[in-house]
């Protein structure tokens, strides 16, 4: 989630709804200037015991941000303490439960963010080594319950812990013990952002089933092989989900602009703290009619921080995020970015992407991704079939997409091998939270805690 530091007191202030749509269009650029941002998190453990280490602790997340600044990176303090980094490889941030997240720079070719991935994987095993603590790739904490697990102390997350109850039953579960992977994708006009955004949202089921791996909670199966998945369909209904506009004729910028109107906010940040806004309406924000910011009229700044609060399975800013992926191992890290570049950054591959699904209904694209946290590949697909059936025709779309991209590494690969960790969970046809439960169903006798050494990195 995004770190806040300082109030921007020159951004434009903003004096119309034609602002806020014109900043979501300022993100158009030509092919050429296309970038990859890739964002992971992990869970943050100590290896003797397992325990999730608080912020202040000796050997404890912000000795673990300590140890990286040694890296180069720049700390970035709240409220006098370290809570982010920055540097040439993006920022690495807190999620609230202290699971640690590199929100990469970025980058012009998959080789560039596998690199990027792999220095940041390197730096944080070298702390972790220092420190005795170890990094879990998985989509949610398999043995922790909530009250076990700590809470970073940034202002945002305060404000979030108490609303998030009030709007759902598993807010809290989402914020304190899941783990994804995102990637961030950009759009050359409004043209094209709605066509991503279309096969983004329609196939995002796709990503989330190839990518399960949260099937644990509390140390026992939980019925699910995403359950980080399913967690997100009792967060808070008002920033959640398919956003079904988004396939109706003539979506846009305003028509997006219009729904994030309509996401209840949750803060507001000024000169170094979070006021508390949530519940409350942006639309009145624009009229200077804010009960806590009475008399105040937005700024650019604060529709970037509204923007960021919204959580459906497609994001947009001023680039698209891809958002439906639990979090995993290195080489699946790498996978997600390619999985999306190669459907979604060459026109024939987005037009084929998009004849897979143009004929799905709403109902049908709804009955997808309800079905698939609990199923995976097995979720049953609009027409007959299961999502297995199409699995393999997209990783060939991404494919020719990559390949007709055509940039190579000093030795000449392609970056379609990135690929190939989806490629073999198809031919095996089993996801990997399939693979955990046959492990902890045989070899693990039942012992969840194996995972540790299974999915650490």
């Amino acid at each position: 989630m995004t770190t806040k530091t300082v109030s921007d007191h020159s951004a434009a202030v903003i004096e119309s709804r034609d602002q806020l749509i014109a900043h979501l269009a300022s993100g158009e650029k030509p092919a050429a200037r296309w970038r990859i941002g890739t964002e992971h998190e992990k869970f943050v453990y100590a290896r003797g015991d397992h325990h999730a280490p608080s912020y202040d602790e000796p050997a404890g997340i912000r000795a673990l941000l300590g140890e990286l600044v040694q890296h180069g990176w720049r700390p970035v303090e709240e409220g006098g303490k370290v809570i982010a980094l920055s540097g040439a490889d993006g920022s690495v941030s807190l999620e609230p439960a202290g699971q640690f997240e590199l929100s990469g720079a970025p980058l012009e070719n998959l080789h560039q963010t596998c690199a990027e991935t792999g220095r940041h994987l390197a730096q944080v095993k070298a702390a972790g080594e220092t420190l005795g603590i170890g990094f879990l790739g998985l989509g949610m904490w398999p043995d922790k319950t909530r009250a076990e697990l700590p809470i970073m102390p940034k202002g945002r997350y305060a404000i979030m812990l108490r609303h998030m109850p009030r709007v759902g039953t598993m807010g809290l579960d989402m914020m304190l013990r899941t783990c994804t992977i995102q990637v961030n994708l950009d759009y050359a006009s409004e043209a094209d952002m709605a066509r991503k955004f279309r096969v983004g949202l329609a196939l995002q089921p796709l990503a989330t089933a190839l990518f399960a791996n949260s099937p644990f909670t509390e140390g026992k199966p939980n019925g699910f092989l995403s359950y980080r998945s399913h967690i997100w369909s009792d967060t808070d209904p008002a920033r959640t989900g398919m956003l079904p506009f988004v396939f109706e004729d003539g979506f846009g910028y305003e028509r997006y602009a219009d729904y994030m109107l309509d996401v209840p906010m949750y803060f507001v940040y000024r000169d170094g703290r979070y006021i508390d806004a949530a519940g409350l309406s942006f639309r009145d924000f624009l009229r200077g009619e804010l009960s806590v910011l009475p008399g105040e009229k937005p700024t650019l700044d604060d529709w970037n921080d509204h923007l960021s609060t919204a959580f459906p399975e497609v994001r947009l800013k001023t680039f698209l995020e891809m958002r439906g992926a639990d979090g995993g191992p290195w080489n699946r890290i790498c996978a997600l970015p390619a999985l999306w570049v190669g459907l979604l950054y060459d026109q024939g591959a987005l037009d084929a992407a998009w004849d897979l699904v143009k004929d799905w209904t709403l109902e049908e694209r709804q009955t997808l991704r309800d079905s698939v946290p609990r199923l995976g590949l097995a979720a049953p697909l609009p027409g007959g079939g299961t999502l297995r059936d199409i699995a393999g025709a997209a990783l060939d779309i991404a494919t020719l997409g990559l390949r007709a991209r055509g940039r190579t590494n000093a030795a000449g690969d392609d970056e379609t091998g990135f690929l190939e960790p989806l490629r073999e969970i198809v031919r095996s046809g089993k996801v990997p939270a399939e693979q955990l439960l046959e492990r902890y169903h045989g070899a693990w006798g039942g012992d969840v805690s194996k995972v540790y050494a299974e999915a650490s990195f």
